[in-house]
Formats: C-alpha cells, sequence, structure tokens
C-alpha cells in the first residue's frame, strides 16, 4: 500500500514549492557559501526541505536516494530537482557527492543507520523523527555527535507554526502562571499505509512516530520537564483494522511533572475519512492563573484571573525549521530547536514505549 506521508511527499516533490508560510511570502535568505543538500527517502516531512527552497538561491538539492524507482521518477518532474543525480542506494550517494547536508527521510526502521552513515562522512544532519526507534541506536548517534563536529536537526515543523508559537508566548508572559497540568491529542485519518508501518522493526510504535510532536511542544510550550511516564497501546478492534499488522491505532500516555503536576498524551488513527481535516491535533496547558488552549476549531484561546476569556486573533508568523537550521549553521544564529532538546525528546517517546510493553511506570 501506499503511506499517507508518501502521498503528500509526492504532491509535494511535483509541485513547485513556492516559499510561503502561514500565506506570507518569506524573504530571500542569503548564505556565505553553496550549499549541497542530498534528500534521502521520499517519505516524511520532505516538504520542509523543498517548501522554503524558492528563498534559498544559495542551497541545492544535488542529489536523491530512495529504493522506490518510481518515487525517484516523480522527484525528478519537480523543476527544483530534475538536475538532481538520483540513486536507489543511499551508500553510493553518499560515497559519490561532495555534499554539505543530509536530508534524511524515509521509513523509520533503518533511520539510525542513515544518520550514523551521514555524521561519519562529517556532515550536517536534518532529518526525520524519531531520530531512531531503539534506545541503543539513540546512544549510538550521541556518541558519533559527540566524535564529529556536525550539527544535527530534526523534523518537528509543529514547533514552529503560529498556534503554538502563541501558546509559547503566553506561557512565558507569565498570564497564566506556573503550569500544572497538560493534555494533548492527536488523532489522526488511518489511510493507505506503507507495508513498513505495520511491523514493529520498521514502524518502532505510534509513540514515538507521531507522540514525538506533542511530546516536544508539551516540554516547550510549558517549560516544563517529564520526569516518569506510564503508557497503554493497542491495535484496537482488529476485526475492523485487520491490515494494521502491529501498528498501534490506540495509545494512551500519563507524564508526571517535575513540579509534581501531570500531562496526558491521548493519540489515536481512529479519525474517520468523512472528517474536514486529515488529523485533530490539541493542546490544553492549564496553570496557577488560568488556562491556555489550541484546537482547530477554535482556534488559541486563554483565560485567567487577569483578562476576560479571549480568542488570540494575531498569532505569530510562521517559520520555517530548514530555514532556521541553516541560519544556525551558517550564520550563527541560536537554533530554534536545539540539538539537547532533540535527543531528550527521542529519548522521552522510547521509554514511554517502553512503559507500555513492559506495563510500569518509566523514569525519564
Amino acid at each position: 500500500m501506499t503511506s499517507l506521508s508518501a502521498t503528500v511527499t509526492r504532491r509535494s516533490l511535483l509541485g513547485g514549492g513556492l516559499a510561503v508560510l502561514g500565506g506570507q511570502t518569506e524573504p530571500v535568505l542569503r548564505l556565505d557559501r553553496r550549499v549541497r543538500v542530498a534528500l534521502i527517502g521520499l517519505e516524511g516531512h520532505t516538504g520542509e526541505i523543498l517548501r522554503p527552497l524558492p528563498q534559498l538561491p544559495d542551497v541545492e538539492i544535488v542529489a536523491l536516494a530512495d529504493p522506490d524507482e518510481k518515487a525517484l521518477a516523480a522527484a525528478s518532474r519537480n523543476p527544483r530537482l530534475k538536475s538532481a543525480r538520483i540513486y536507489t542506494d543511499y551508500r553510493r550517494l553518499l560515497d559519490r557527492e561532495q555534499l554539505d547536508i543530509a536530508a534524511i527521510c524515509g521509513p523509520n526502521g533503518g533511520r539510525a543507520e542513515r544518520i550514523l552513515a551521514a555524521i561519519e562522512r562529517g556532515l550536517h544532519v536534518v532529518a526525520e523523527k524519531p531520530l531512531a526507534i531503539e534506545l541503543e541506536e539513540l546512544d549510538r548517534i550521541e556518541q558519533a555527535l559527540r566524535r564529529r563536529p556536525v550539527r544535527l536537526s530534526m523534523l518537528l515543523p509543529m514547533r514552529f507554526s503560529p498556534p503554538y508559537l502563541a501558546l509559547k508566548q503566553v506561557v512565558d508572559s507569565g498570564e497564566i502562571g506556573e503550569v500544572g497540568l497538560m493534555t494533548a491529542q492527536k488523532s489522526y485519518k488511518l489511510g493507505d499505509r506503507a507495508a513498513w508501518y505495520r511491523k514493529r522493526e520498521t514502524y518502532g510504535g505510534t509513540i514515538p512516530w507521531i507522540g514525538i510532536h506533542m511530546v516536544d511542544l508539551m516540554r516547550w510550550t510549558s517549560g516544563r520537564e517529564l520526569v516518569e511516564a506510564v503508557s497503554f497501546q493497542a491495535h484496537f478492534a482488529r476485526s475492523v483494522f485487520a491490515d494494521l499488522g502491529d501498528m498501534e491505532n490506540v495509545t494512551g500516555t500519563l507524564f508526571r511533572l517535575d513540579n509534581g503536576g501531570a500531562a496526558l498524551l491521548n493519540m489515536d488513527y481512529l479519525r474517520p475519512q468523512t472528517a474536514p481535516t486529515h488529523g485533530d491535533d490539541r493542546l490544553r496547558l492549564a496553570g496557577t492563573k488560568g488556562v491556555a488552549e489550541y484546537q482547530a476549531a477554535t482556534g488559541v484561546t486563554v483565560v485567567s484571573t487577569s483578562s476576560k476569556p479571549r480568542v488570540i486573533e494575531n498569532l505569530p508568523p510562521a517559520r520555517s525549521l530548514f530555514v532556521d537550521f541553516l541560519q544556525s549553521v551558517y550564520l550563527g544564529a541560536p537554533p530554534g530547536l536545539a540539538l539537547q532538546e532533540i535527543l531528550r525528546v527521542n529519548r522521552i517517546v522510547l521509554l514511554a514505549r517502553q512503559a507500555a510493553e513492559q506495563g510500569r511506570i518509566v523514569k525519564l
């Protein structure tokens, strides 16, 4: 089967890719050198790399790698990728090309090996999430990053989107006080999924795959740390969803916060195909002075002891994760997503999955 992410990817690969974020055309970013990028794997958030290319005249996608020849042929029809050299084996690409950055997407299984291969060649890396689907793999990536002076980012674009930027601003302003409870949701349409979703060794689990987005947002917007977790996960209603294999379509995780509070994350692939959007993401932050929350149906809302309930109409502008990464690597700007945050959130989701598999509370 063809995955939904693959479908979205092919649309972004075939399109021209206007550099528009949040309805606004982004300014051109000049770097002091030509930056050569290889796109390894054509599934996932590849649009985060391709979309800002029109504003990046010094950045060129010089090579593509994917074992799917049809996907490569489709990608090569994108005007911005037509001159990219094509490989079905990423190792051959890494051996032959002169590169600065490896943008690594594709299936979850084997991603750690692809990241390690790029790091060992001294390349900067921007990778799909999660970096690894096993703790041992994550340890190897951390060790490799200590040996090599390269930079790494991960495709968590929700952190750079207007609603969550707004939630972060509300918490930082002190309006809702100290956050003591968070509730988060990710509910998706199942759609058609590629074969790698159906096997534990290539998928890695729903908690690492989509939970990593909300775990990052909970920590970042609230300023709180997650210190313990207990989780449940299931392939629910197997007779109805017979083709899922090992893929969990229902998960629930309860985290303890560093200040004694709690955070709850529920996720599902039960959203009907009749729903108006693919996903229904929600995040609610309750503090000592008020509550701030986001869901698409109501927008970003705030109620606090210092103001009447309101909807935040003027949201911060959307930002590009890839542009942020380039600015941090080549212009010395502080990254919007720091390496230690990336490694921490990867570890948390793998431990939260472990809590479900082992049926116990796990320290994070």
